[in-house]
């Protein structure tokens, strides 16, 4: 779902909050941010000291991210309880991760424009779903059924 007021797009509320709050850590590391609605797609620019670095979209957000970590605690699930703190914890922390994955990234993109494309494709990537794949292992290994059957 986009919104428009005719001038400017806005993305979804989750990706606007993710915004908001990556603009609120990177100004008090003394950068001055700002996050504005993008004219062409529901997005946000981000803006480190006048210099457009970034556009925050829906895929910046985390939720897919979210959904496929808690797709697979489900698929291997323990006890109810457990399952849900799990979910409920490691959530909490790919959040996070994702809110200072995109904080550094822009600093990381201020800093070092010329390498922009090995720092969004594959650097930062690699560093949200590491933390995913941990969590996994540690899931499977500590609180899974799976592992349980084979003890």
């Amino acid at each position: 779902m986009q919104f428009s007021d005719g001038s400017n797009f806005y993305p979804d509320y989750f990706t606007h909050l993710v915004g908001l709050q990556s603009s609120d850590i990177l100004n008090n590391l003394g950068y001055a941010t700002q996050i504005l609605p993008h004219e062409a797609e529901p997005s946000l620019k981000l803006i480190l000291n006048n210099v457009y670095v970034a556009r925050i979209i829906e895929g910046c957000n985390g939720v897919s991210i979210l959904i496929l970590f808690t797709s697979f605690i489900i698929a291997f699930s323990g006890k109810l309880k457990t399952t849900f703190f799990y979910i409920l914890a490691g959530s909490v922390l790919i959040y996070v991760v994702n809110i200072i994955r995109i904080v550094i990234l822009s600093i990381g993109i201020y800093s070092y424009p010329k390498q922009a494309d090995v720092l969004h494709e594959v650097v930062f990537p690699a560093i949200i779903y590491g933390v995913v794949f941990l969590l996994w292992v540690f899931w499977v290994n500590r609180f899974s059924k799976l592992n349980k059957k084979h003890g």
